[in-house]
């Protein structure tokens, strides 16, 4: 059976500190807060440490930290306001199993499409933390979702998966925020992901997130540390026209 997330909306303790003549503004809106360099310096140091992780330790998320994470999650943008994200937490041991056969047998089709001189570092990396994290989520694209009208998508349906991504981006970021880590898992079926998880086939399937405290924290890049890519810098991704 499913596992269906009551998507809660984050704490207001954030504002608890204000004074009532702070939270006052003008036509009833909220005061907009001020991003001073200490916060701005924390954020980049949240983006330089977020990392993909697949080592995790076997402890169990505290109660309410995924429904937390989700609902900051759906704090991301979305084309048209469509928030077309579907969230399906896979809790379930048969279902969980049959997501890690699929897993191995793409990951050896993966290894035997390698080159030659990539296919014993290929097999040497760990590229799913299934057996260890205590969370796994499965998202999709509702891409029949009547919310938002159509409004932006018409010559670019695929807005909709776009946003379901900055939605990913967000929980892992949050997640960070936490001393929690995310491991996003695509070495996957998109088709007999659905048939296991009994979601409609309409859903386009965005990946397996894997959460859970990580076994060890780093600024790099784990496929940077273990040879495979490194980062490039910006200026070789910037076209002016």
């Amino acid at each position: 059976m499913l596992t269906s997330v009551a998507i809660m909306e984050p704490s207001s303790q954030q504002f608890a500190q204000r004074t009532p003549q702070e939270n006052e503004a003008p036509m009833g809106r909220s005061v907009p807060p001020r991003f001073d360099a200490e916060t701005r310096a924390r954020l980049y140091d949240l983006l330089r440490w977020r990392r993909d992780v697949r080592r995790f330790q076997r402890v169990p998320l505290p109660d309410g930290t995924l429904e937390r994470l989700i609902g900051l999650a759906c704090l991301s943008p979305s084309v048209g306001l469509s928030e077309p994200w579907r969230f399906v937490v896979v809790e379930d041991g048969a279902r969980r199993a049959a997501i890690r056969v699929n897993f191995e047998a793409c990951n050896k089709d993966a290894l035997e499409m390698q080159e030659p001189d990539k296919a014993a570092l290929y097999a040497r990396l760990k590229l799913a933390g299934l057996d260890e994290a205590p969370v796994q989520i499965a998202v999709f694209s509702d891409r029949t979702t009547a919310q938002g009208a159509g409004l932006g998508r018409l010559t670019m349906p695929e807005t909709l998966d776009y946003s379901v991504v900055t939605a990913v981006h967000t929980l892992w970021l949050a997640a960070r925020a936490e001393g929690i880590g995310l491991g996003w898992v695509s070495i996957l079926d998109p088709a007999r992901i659905t048939e296991i998880l009994e979601v409609p086939e309409t859903w386009v399937f965005i990946g397996l997130l894997c959460l859970g405290y990580p076994q060890a924290e780093d600024d790099t890049p784990a496929l940077e540390r273990a040879g495979w890519e490194h980062r490039h810098a910006p200026d070789g991704v910037v076209i002016r026209r």
